[in-house]
């Protein structure tokens, strides 16, 4: 069925023109589906264009049911995966999900999708489809079909969606070329016409919607006996590598003028300039209601500067998708005009302040805010997140005694974010070893600092000393804790070593096996304070009884004699 589409859609600077066509041919059903999803601009910006083809494998149950479901589990829930995902992770969950399904009920389906956002495209492949590219009248397939080689078993699948209980899907990312298409095409069109013919209609076909008819037309023609469909993309203009730069070119904002108390500025109320520095400014308002929130913007100084504006929208949009108890929330904010965010206020004190304040930790607090830290960097990482600037300073404890993690300024998103080569960002006594040679941003970076934090809690020193900018730095052994807090327990002093090695693959994984190795030498600790010298030493238990027991009977003795 031919589903009329707009000549073509617009994102923030990524624009798409775009065709599809399907028919049934001789056959009584037609068990091939497409399905392409244009969505709002905003979504478009971090979860990109979908394009699919599915055909379902008519000796199932119902081919036809198998790619229809597999295309609007698809749909549907890929744009509700976390943006911080990767566009391959996030397909390869959501597939592994509607595999197992469609293997619990018999059904099976091949299937082709490409996402395409800013300037690359990401495929994801199994079975007999097929996907060009076509650029300059030269044709390019890219994928393979998963097929059995011999002549005459070319339609047996060795893979599909449904097939096995563990699907291997291929994955594909590359470079969009501004003029290229992009051609899904079902096995009833490229078993017929063969690539040569497929690209000669491509060249002569300027208008994607005849071209893709005549693809269709033409298989038939040719003596095709299956369901035909064709999917034609073509890139009119390319998009921007950054989240943040897409953003930014979604909403062309302007600084707001310097605000004052008392002023009212798009429905807040400015109550005072909170803090200022070179890279930002914070003011705290209040909305219609009274409630307290902090507002964030640039100084006038960075106006011009190249990134800035791009660089505040992406730490708001890291902020919003780590919701929760550990985060500062984030006001929607739906008239804005200008170029800020409005965060919700946390009042209380940094770490930072605490440690001027009182001192080193009591061992009691630091393990339960060990525990807590832990836990919010593991939440980052299981969105995707590398916050890049875990230290005291930002780190702050509220009034409820809630820890909260603040300043997402360096915050990066593989896939998301740019990587400038040679840029350490972060507090030099605070970042890891590895990122000084070069090392790309990963959620060990955020482990490193967060027990080089801890260990600076607990002893008021830094592992390998404090660290400038200019040192030329070296790493052997941390000092250990207990030559700070000789208190400190053995196991706890050994764990602190693991996590502050200068070898990263010597240290905790996962903030989850961090947290699993913390409990359980909480745990043997509590053990051994608690079970009776009895149960721990039973020799020399009986020893000490007996020992006591000599001593009341000379004393009873010595009692006995002088009465």
């Amino acid at each position: 069925m031919n589903r009329p589409l707009p000549p073509a859609l617009s994102a923030p600077q990524l624009q798409l023109r775009f065709a599809e066509h399907s028919a049934s041919g001789p056959r009584q059903d037609n068990q091939d589906a497409t399905r392409l999803v244009t969505p709002a601009a905003t979504l478009a910006a971090s979860k990109g264009f979908l394009f699919a083809l599915a055909d379902g494998v008519s000796q199932c149950a119902d081919g036809g049911l198998a790619s229809r479901t597999t295309l609007q589990a698809l749909a549907l829930d890929y744009y509700a995966t976390p943006e911080t995902w990767s566009i391959a992770d996030a397909l390869d969950r959501l597939l592994s999900a509607q595999n197992r399904w469609l293997l619990a009920n018999g059904l099976l389906t091949t299937l082709s999708v490409v996402v395409l956002r800013g300037r690359r495209f990401t495929l994801a492949h199994v079975g007999d489809c097929r996907v060009y590219r076509w650029h300059s009248g030269k044709m390019q397939r890219i994928t393979e079909d998963h097929v059995w080689e011999q002549p005459d078993m070319q339609h047996v699948l060795k893979r599909a969606l449904g097939l096995d209980q563990h699907v291997v899907m291929d994955y594909l990312d590359g470079e969009l070329s501004q003029g290229e298409r992009l051609l899904l095409v079902s096995d009833g069109v490229w078993t017929t016409l063969g690539d040569e013919r497929i690209r000669s209609i491509l060249a002569e076909q300027d208008d994607l919607d005849s071209a893709v008819r005549t693809l269709v037309k033409a298989a038939h023609l040719a003596g095709s006996r299956d369901n035909a469909t064709a999917v034609l993309v073509e890139v009119l203009q390319l998009g921007s590598d950054a989240l943040g730069d897409t953003l930014a070119h979604l909403q062309q904002w302007q600084l707001p003028a310097p605000l004052t108390p008392g002023q009212h500025f798009e429905g807040w109320q400015i109550e005072k300039r909170h803090a200022g520095s070179r890279q930002s400014l914070l003011y705290r308002v209040r909305d219609a209601q009274g409630q307290a929130w902090l507002l964030k913007t640039l100084p006038e100084a960075r106006r011009d500067e190249p990134g800035a504006d791009s660089s505040l929208l992406l730490e708001e949009w890291f902020m919003r998708r780590v919701a929760g108890r550990f985060f500062p929330e984030i006001h929607p904010a739906p008239d804005r005009q200008h170029l800020y965010y409005v965060m919700r206020e946390c009042t209380g004190q940094t770490l930072a302040e605490t440690f001027t304040q009182d001192g080193p930790m009591v061992m009691s607090r630091w393990l339960s805010l060990a525990r807590e830290l832990i836990g919010a960097v593991g939440l980052l990482h299981r969105r995707n997140i590398v916050h890049r600037d875990i230290k005291p300073e930002n780190l702050l404890i509220d009034h409820q005694g809630e820890l909260k993690v603040l300043d997402f300024g360096l915050a990066f998103c593989p896939g998301l974010s740019s990587d400038t080569p040679g840029d350490i960002p972060g507090t030099p006594s605070f970042i890891a070893p590895e990122a000084f040679v070069g090392a790309a941003p990963s959620p060990a970076l955020d482990l490193y600092a967060a027990s080089v934090t801890l260990y600076f809690l607990l002893s008021g020193h830094y592992p390998y000393g404090e660290i400038e900018a200019f040192q030329h730095r070296r790493y052997s052994r941390p000092i250990p804790v207990t030559r700070y807090r000789p208190e400190v327990p053995e196991w706890l002093d050994l764990h602190l070593q693991r996590a502050l090695e200068a070898d990263p693959r010597k240290r905790f994984e996962t903030a989850e096996e961090w947290i699993l190795h913390l409990q359980q030498g909480e745990l043997a600790t509590l053990r051994t304070r608690r079970t009776p010298l009895l149960e721990r030493d039973p020799l020399r238990a009986w020893r000490t009884l007996a020992l006591c027991s000599m001593v009341l009977n000379g004393i009873l003795w010595i009692w006995l004699l002088k009465h």
